[in-house]
């Protein structure tokens, strides 16, 4: 990973957003009738091709550069990987006293009366025989020029997503792995197989999706873990490794970035808590290039855990919100970059200004659903970030 500050704000745009954008209305009827059973998935994949063509002449006449095909062709953020690894079995019933009670959106099945869930377990030893996400950008390539390809962004399902649900004894077979190390070891191995095929394809940017380290940042998730005799730092730590194993290695050419959600679901979260908590560890010690952050309402917290931010990383700061269609103050948008950016040139180390960055703080569409929002609100929204980012930076 590069230790250059100049690099890395040269190569970061200056308006961008998280990845997924509100499915057209196309496709979201056609991912209905394929739940009820009244179209094929051929006819979705249509739809699917067809969406992500509109999405990318979206993000285009918007004057947005760092480009993604919406997540057109998922349901949930988290789908592309686990279900496609040798070793990882799909479990559609998993009883719900197996899943970790302190996880927000695991209280709520819980408080819901949920007897069980859908999850994946290893029962085997990991290995990628298919890949994850080079179809699609395979796909999003073929309609952008050859200069365009660079700035083409994948969006990825973390390394932890389904082993937060159940903690280090229920999310794998201990006569396969003995711990975690091991199972983080073996993801590792198939995530930077994955990395590896992409880069030779040509792509310079992917972003893990990761709701995993906002968990730590709130009190209730905190007491759950130490009243069930886990330790939060250290499972914090191991959350860390997890991605730095399949983070490790890479290209310098290859920029991965870290979305740090606290949960978007139809328009709602799942948990708050400022930063405070993990910022000296998780800022410092993960090994990617940019951190995505939420800073879009008083849940987030204040800008003071920014001065741990290292020269090497470039923060998204998330102002703009994804979970409503109020359109926020552009005058209230530069005012907040700037404290933030007072808050990090006071740190440690010191550092020029304009390093802060604003944009919209979650995607659009974490599930096929969407969010409470139309696709003029999206489009609104998005031409708010464009337009704050020009009046901010003249070089823009």
């Amino acid at each position: 990973m590069s230790n250059s500050p100049v690099k890395a704000l040269q190569s970061f745009p200056r308006a961008t957003h998280v990845g997924s954008l509100l499915r057209p209305r196309v496709l979201f009827e056609k991912r209905s009738q394929l739940e009820e059973g009244k179209c094929s998935a051929k006819d979705l994949k249509d739809a699917e091709d067809i969406a992500v063509g509109d999405v990318l002449e979206l993000q285009r006449s918007l004057g947005i550069s760092e480009i993604t095909d919406g997540e057109m062709k998922k349901a949930s953020f988290f789908d592309g990987v686990f279900e496609k690894l040798e070793g990882m079995v799909y479990m559609p019933a998993r009883p719900i006293t197996e899943f970790k009670r302190y996880i927000p959106y695991i209280a709520m099945l819980y408080a819901a009366g949920a007897p069980t869930d859908a999850t994946y377990y290893c029962n085997g030893k990991i290995k990628r025989t298919k890949p994850f996400y080079v179809e699609e950008f395979k796909a999003l390539r073929s309609l952008v020029s050859p200069e365009e390809v660079k700035n083409i962004k994948v969006n990825m399902c973390p390394p932890a997503w389904w082993h937060h649900r159940h903690g280090s004894q229920l999310s794998y077979d201990l006569n396969v792995y003995k711990n975690d190390d091991e199972f983080f070891d073996a993801l590792g191995v198939a995530y930077r197989a994955e990395f590896k095929e992409l880069y030779e394809l040509g792509c310079r940017n992917i972003q893990l999706d990761d709701p995993t380290f906002a968990f730590f940042c709130y009190d209730p998730t905190i007491e759950g873990m130490k009243a069930e005799g886990v330790d939060p730092d250290a499972l914090l730590e191991t959350y860390i490794r997890s991605v730095n194993v399949c983070t490790k290695d890479r290209p310098s050419d290859l920029k991965v970035g870290l979305h740090m959600c606290r949960g978007n679901y139809k328009g709602f979260h799942f948990c708050e808590g400022g930063y405070d908590r993990i910022a000296e560890k998780v800022f410092v010690g993960l090994d990617v290039d940019t951190l995505y952050l939420e800073y879009d309402d008083e849940r987030s917290g204040s800008f003071e855990p920014l001065k741990h931010v290292p020269l090497n990383k470039t923060v998204v700061l998330g102002l703009v919100t994804t979970k409503n269609p109020k359109l926020e103050n552009i005058d209230d948008l530069k005012r907040r970059v700037d404290e933030a950016a007072t808050v990090m040139s006071q740190g440690n180390p010191k550092r020029s200004k304009e390093i802060a960055l604003n944009h919209p703080q979650c995607g659009f569409a974490s599930v096929w659903q969407g969010n409470p929002l139309t696709e003029e609100d999206q489009k609104n929204k998005l031409t708010l970030v464009v337009e704050t980012a020009k009046q901010i930076w003249r070089d823009f």
